[in-house]
C-alpha cells in the first residue's frame, strides 16, 4: 500500500492541526520581516515560527505512527486528539503573548502572564502524557518488519526524553525567586536568557542552552524512521541491507548513538557550555560516541551471510507500507 493510500487512515485532528501550524508558520515568517520588535534578544515572531514548524513535523509524525496500530485504535485516536488539543492551547498562548508584546515562557510578571504560563505548562504535561500513551501503544503493536517497528518505537521514546528536557527549564535560574522575580525559569544555563545566540534558532553562544537537547530528542521522532527509509532505498544496491536482521541491528546502533548524543548535549548544556564551544571533555565524549557507532555499524554489516540478489526493489517492509501487521 502506498503512502497516498494511507492518507485516509491518518489521524484527522493531528493532520488538520499540522495544516493550521503550516499557515501560522507563514504568518510568523511574514512577521519576522515586517515586525521589528525584539523580545529577550530575539525577533518577537521567531518563537511562534519555530514552534509552528516543529509542531508540523511532530504532529504529522504522530498521525502516521497512529495509522500503523492494528489494535487499540480508539485509544490511539483519543491520545492523538489530546495531543492536538493541548498543542493548540500552547500555540494560542504563544501567539497571544506575541501580539501583546509579552514573553510566553517563564513570564510571571503580572497575574495574567503568570496564569497564561501556568496553563501552558499544564498543557505541556498533558501533551507529554498523551505522547507516552502513543509510545506504549506502539510497543504493543505487532509490526512484521522488526527494523520498522523499532525505528518507530525508539524514535517515540527518544522524543519523549527530549520533550522531558523542557521540564528542566522551569527551575528558577540563579537570582530568580518565586513570588519576587518577573521570570522564573530559563532556556540558558550560566548566562541570562536573551544574550548572544545563533541566527534564527537563537541557541546561546555564550552559555549552556537546554533547547539543544530538547530539539535533538524531539526530532528522533522523524530521524529514525527516515534512517530506515534510507536503508530500504539503498537495499537494491547493497545486498546486505535486504536482510531484515541487518537493518534491525543498524537501527538499534543508530538509536543507541542518538540516545548518547542526547545525553551528551544535555550534559554539555547543564555545565553551562555553549554548543559551538565544546571543551575537551565534550569533544572526547563525542569522539567516543562516534567510534562506538562506527564499530557498531561495522559489526552490524559484517554479521550473517550475504543474501542472494533480489529480483526486484525492496519495498514490502517500507515504513509507509506497514500494512503487514499481525
Amino acid at each position: 500500500m502506498s503512502f497516498s493510500h494511507r492518507l485516509p487512515s491518518l489521524h484527522r485532528p493531528l493532520v488538520v492541526f499540522s495544516g493550521a501550524m503550516a499557515v501560522l508558520a507563514v504568518i510568523a515568517a511574514i512577521g519576522l520581516v515586517v515586525d521589528d520588535r525584539v523580545l529577550t534578544g530575539a525577533p518577537i515572531w521567531a518563537k511562534p515560527f519555530k514552534f509552528a514548524v516543529s509542531f508540523v513535523a511532530y504532529c504529522l509524525s504522530l498521525a502516521w505512527m497512529l495509522s500503523l496500530l492494528p489494535r487499540f485504535r480508539r485509544a490511539g485516536w483519543w491520545a492523538g486528539t489530546v495531543v492536538t488539543a493541548s498543542s493548540a492551547v500552547e500555540m494560542a498562548i504563544i501567539t497571544v503573548q506575541v501580539v501583546r508584546g509579552r514573553r510566553s515562557h517563564f513570564n510571571v510578571a503580572t497575574p495574567l502572564d503568570e496564569t497564561l504560563f501556568t496553563v501552558m505548562g499544564a498543557t505541556v504535561v498533558v501533551l507529554w502524557s498523551a505522547t507516552l500513551v502513543i509510545a506504549v501503544l506502539l510497543f504493543r503493536a505487532r509490526i512484521a518488519d522488526r527494523a520498522s517497528a523499532w525505528a518507530v518505537r525508539l524514535g517515540a521514546l527518544l522524543a519523549l526524553a527530549g520533550a522531558g528536557i523542557g521540564f528542566l527549564m522551569t527551575r528558577p535560574a540563579p537570582g530568580q525567586e518565586r513570588g519576587v522575580s518577573d521570570a522564573v525559569g530559563a532556556h540558558s544555563v550560566g548566562v541570562p536568557d536573551g544574550g548572544p545566540g545563533m541566527p534564527l534558532i537563537g541557541w546561546s553562544t555564550t552559555g549552556g542552552d537546554l533547547r539543544v537537547p530538547h530539539f535533538v530528542g524531539m526530532h528522533a521522532l522523524q530521524l529514525l524512521p527516515l534512517l530506515l527509509i534510507a536503508l530500504l532505498a539503498l537495499a537494491p544496491r547493497f545486498p546486505r541491507l535486504r536482510d531484515e536482521r541487518v537493518r534491525l541491528r543498524l537501527v538499534l546502533v543508530a538509536s543507541a548513538a542518538y540516545g548518547a548524543v542526547l545525553a551528551l548535549t544535555t550534559w554539555q548544556a547543564l555545565r553551562g557550555q555553549p554548543l559551538n564551544h565544546p571543551d575537551g571533555a565534550t569533544l572526547a565524549a563525542a569522539g567516543l560516541i562516534a567510534a562506538l557507532t562506527a564499530a557498531g555499524c561495522w559489526a552490524a554489516l559484517r554479521t550473517g551471510p550475504t543474501p542472494p540478489p533480489a529480483p526486484g526493489p525492496v519495498a514490502a517492509s517500507h515504513p509507509a507500507d506497514l500494512e503487514h501487521v499481525a
